[in-house]
């Protein structure tokens, strides 16, 4: 068992849960680090005590500093302070944060040769080939958090890569399921972030709805398990209780089963290869009767489709392909973008715009830049 953890992103659903599991475990927590909700953090500071408290930017920090003054807590600021909290001492560093800001700290964990419990899904969606090459050289372990990850990472325990036929990535289909195009034209952000399974924040939310979530998720499970595009499939499962599955050459398919709780896939990623008992409920089939499965709808959800271009193109095209729908669905909740216009602004971006296959990481910082730039501009003028 590990001796410390550092949580980036701590304020979040996943952050929250994962405090839950190491409280639970019994194991310190040497950093978090947040975004701007000082009074969240204010109080993960006086219950668990971290030696660091970073926070997204100067005023939420000063704010925080303020508030803690009477603790031992050293609050940081910005980039640099969550880069820190990254690279403290903890052993293990749950990375939760939303979005590409989560690449850099994911990297500066790895430069420590810390296990990182990896929820931050665009990290390897933008940067997979350099993570993981970075991993490889410094000794890091990279477990996934996402329930369908691990699921699909418990599955495979036991198994050789060449064994396996293909990968059932599972979604619950989201709040639009069976919706057509013309249903979804008048949507709502309230009606986006009613997810009928998990509780999750705004912007994970909205990209289920649009099922770019699952698009990301495609290209995450490509990188992190060495498979080629077309050894993946997208599965519609509305009970969210198979959280994926692996096909192998001898027909079997084994996959992991359980209730909607994060907190199985996060205290799997601290405790791997152990497996500890845990206070969630328990899986009851008889209660909930039947599981269903349907074909993904790739005509009215659109992103999924532009999410398989770009991980055929390569990291450059993922890269703009993430950072067009951060801008879009960050407009969309603003009130200032239909939510049909996620996708048309996303495809715009990808088709428009130039990169290579093989990127440094200058390349594709530059790249999710110049995506960022091109939505904006899409959306300001359509």
């Amino acid at each position: 068992m590990f001796s410390s953890a550092a949580i980036l992103g701590s304020t979040g659903s996943i952050g929250v849960n994962t405090l839950d599991v190491l409280e639970k475990l019994n194991i310190p927590i040497k950093a978090l680090a947040a975004g701007k909700n000082v009074r969240a953090m204010e109080l993960q500071v006086r219950r668990f005590k971290p030696v660091i408290a970073a926070m997204a930017d100067e005023a939420s920090a000063a704010e925080l500093k303020s508030l803690v003054s009477d603790t031992e807590t050293r609050v940081l600021a910005g980039k640099e302070g969550v880069l820190e909290a990254a690279s403290c001492e903890a052993e293990i560093c749950v990375n939760a944060i939303v979005g590409f800001a989560g690449l850099l700290p994911t990297i500066a964990a790895i430069g420590h040769s810390k296990r990182i419990a990896l929820a931050n899904k665009e990290t390897l969606v933008c940067a997979g080939d350099i993570v993981l090459k970075k991993a490889s050289e410094s000794g890091s372990e990279i477990i996934p958090v996402d329930s369908e990850h691990s699921a699909i990472f418990q599955a495979l325990q036991g198994s050789h890569r060449s064994e396996v036929l293909k990968i059932l990535l599972t979604a619950s289909g989201g709040p639009f399921f069976g919706k057509s195009r013309e249903e979804l034209s008048a949507v709502t952000v309230s009606e986006a972030l009613d997810h009928p399974n998990w509780k999750m924040g705004a912007k994970i939310t909205v990209d289920s709805s649009t099922m770019m979530n699952k698009g990301l998720e495609f290209i995450e499970a490509m990188r992190l398990f060495g498979v080629a595009p077309e050894q993946i499939e997208i599965i519609i499962h509305r009970e969210s209780i198979i959280h994926s599955m692996v096909e192998f050459c001898d027909g079997s398919v084994i996959g992991q089963l359980g209730v909607a709780d994060m907190r199985i896939p996060i205290q799997y990623a601290i405790t791997y290869p152990q497996r500890i008992v845990s206070k969630v409920n328990k899986l009851d089939l008889f209660k909930i009767g039947k599981l269903t499965f349907f074909r993904p709808d790739f005509e009215t959800f659109e992103c999924i489709p532009l999410a398989i271009e770009a991980a055929k193109i390569g990291s450059g095209a993922c890269t703009a392909l993430n950072g067009a729908n951060e801008v879009a669905v960050e407009y969309f909740l603003l009130g200032k973008l239909p939510f049909l216009g996620i996708a048309e602004t996303v495809r715009s971006v990808l088709h428009s715009i130039h990169f290579g296959k093989n990127n440094s990481l200058e390349d594709i910082i530059e790249i999710d830049s110049a995506a960022r730039e091109a939505a904006r501009s899409y959306i300001e003028r359509r």
